[in-house]
């Protein structure tokens, strides 16, 4: 099964990041994560999504505030899917949710909430389960979970 990597702009992150890494855990998934910065750390940045795939990576999440360029330079650099997290530093999260969403065309970033990274680890299982049946299942599995805390509600 492919690894996910996490990747953030800055330790503050951290807090926000670790919800996908809860989820990632639950679903029986490794994952990686790490600061690297699109504007602190380019050079580090653009190594990491260039092997991302040869170290065993299937999807990357980006999470960043303010200008948050990381999950672009991701992008532009790997062919894996990425899963932009728009980190709530400045403005309530609005510069980074924009910087995030708006890539340009062919170098497309998907994106969730602002601190959604729950979410956003959520997506990179479900783009994992298209390959893999038993995760498939426990998608079903944790969906039916879902709905059953919804009804008790």
């Amino acid at each position: 099964m492919s690894k996910v990597a996490i990747v953030m702009g800055s330790g503050s992150d951290r807090p926000v990041m670790e919800k996908a890494v809860a989820i990632l855990d639950r679903f029986g998934i490794e994952s990686d994560m790490r600061v690297l910065s699109a504007h602190k750390t380019p050079d580090d940045a653009i190594a990491f999504a260039e092997g991302a795939e040869a170290n065993g990576f299937g999807v990357i999440i980006a999470g960043a505030g303010k200008a948050a360029h990381l999950g672009g330079v991701m992008a532009a650099k790997s062919l894996l899917p990425v899963i932009g997290v728009p980190i709530n530093a400045s403005l309530d999260g609005m510069d980074s949710l924009l910087a995030t969403v708006q890539m340009p065309t062919g170098i497309p970033v998907a994106t969730v909430a602002i601190d959604g990274s729950t979410n956003a680890a959520l997506l990179a299982v479900q783009i994992l389960a298209t390959a893999d049946p038993a995760l498939r299942e426990k998608l079903i599995e944790y969906r039916a979970e879902l709905r059953q805390k919804t009804l008790a509600g």
